[in-house]
């Protein structure tokens, strides 16, 4: 068994109580007090993740906008520089490589994103199909990256930085931020559904802004929150995660982001994808909830009328609406809201129904 992998952030997770997991190889915090605890500072106040385990990869050069145009499903055009575009990198069939933000760091200049587990795959992926004038970098290990998320967030990063934050709107960003004294990336997105910044630095600034963002925010109620609220929010929201509700086998359409897929560009897996929306999908993603006592959980079989027609790839008791629910990978011709089907658990099959998504949805 190999050794996990820790991010520069492993000895600050004790003082605050974290308990950690293995995460795709890394030794990362599950919970500090509770998920149940972490999921409500963040929906109501603010929560403070490390996710310095994701993947820092740099596309520079003269060519970089036509490769990245040619690799990735959005329409990298539309970025301008400063701003953020989530994206799916697809194999030739449809299927996805990963999702990943793509941001337009200055002329010819990018910086992807992207999920730890995938970091080595991408960037053999991203070599294999390079093409023209331009240098492609892994620099995951000169950067960490922690997330601020909750509707205090602004106010409580506000007290550290001279930065007028109000000025970085959503899915904007700014670069060389200092934030008590360190230069940072500063991004206004996250994972949660919630209002929020992502911030990316050096290892050394990282692990000094983690205690002091703490501080600053400890008044008002804001806690160091780990992966099992981090996978909470995101499913209430109806954000997706690769591995589940994305994958090689999964295309973007059939996971529901079909807004992020640019059919007028030419980007690998565009011809597969294209195809499949001209013939109708035969599966989708959609949103269950239990009629029946049970938790739908990742890899439960959905059935109808004695036929598998589906997988569960997410689910859980929402800690907001005590609801249980999940998002299920299913066939299309049954996804229409108010349909009733049966979820296999233990041997069991469960009642439940097809409803709305995204369960959870912030006031703007």
């Amino acid at each position: 068994m190999s050794e996990l992998k820790r991010t520069p952030l492993f000895d600050c997770y004790a003082k605050y109580g974290g308990k950690t997991i293995d995460f795709g190889g890394w030794e990362l915090p599950v919970q500090f007090s509770s998920i149940k605890e972490e999921h409500d500072a963040v929906r109501n106040r603010a929560g403070l993740f490390d996710v310095s385990h994701m993947g820092e990869i740099f596309v520079e050069g003269p060519g970089a906008k036509a490769y990245l145009q040619k690799l990735l499903s959005n329409d990298i055009s539309k970025i301008a520089i400063g701003s953020a575009q989530y994206n799916a990198m697809c194999y030739e069939n449809g299927g996805v490589v990963d999702d990943l933000l793509t941001y337009h760091l200055d002329d010819n200049r990018y910086l992807l994103c992207v999920n730890a587990a995938n970091i080595e795959k991408d960037f053999e992926w991203m070599l294999s199909q390079k093409f023209g004038d331009v240098t492609i970098t892994n620099k995951s290990n000169d950067y960490a990256q922690i997330a601020l998320q909750g509707p205090l967030a602004e106010e409580v990063l506000q007290t550290l930085t001279s930065e007028n934050l109000v000025n970085i709107k959503y899915f904007k960003f700014k670069d060389d931020v200092e934030v008590l004294g360190h230069s940072v990336l500063v991004s206004r997105s996250g994972y949660t559904g919630e209002d929020g910044f992502e911030i990316y630095g050096t290892p050394e600034a990282i692990i000094d802004l983690w205690d002091k963002i703490l501080e600053a925010g400890k008044e008002k109620g804001v806690l160091p929150a780990g992966l099992g609220a981090r996978d909470t929010l995101r499913f209430e929201s109806c954000l997706p995660l690769y591995g589940q509700e994305l994958s090689a086998q999964i295309t973007p359409l059939e996971a529901g982001i079909g807004f992020a897929v640019k059919l007028n560009t030419d980007f690998i897996g565009r011809d597969a994808l294209a195809a499949q929306k001209e013939a109708g999908l035969k599966r989708k993603l959609v949103g269950i909830e239990m009629i029946g006592k049970g938790i739908p959980r990742h890899g439960y079989k959905v059935w109808k009328d004695g036929q598998q027609i589906g997988e569960v790839t997410t689910g859980t008791q929402s800690p907001m609406t005590k609801r249980n629910i999940g998002l299920a990978l299913m066939d299309a011709s049954l996804a229409t809201i108010g349909t009733e089907l049966e979820i296999e658990i233990r041997g069991k099959f469960i009642p439940a129904v097809v409803v709305e998504t995204p369960f959870y949805k912030r006031a703007k």
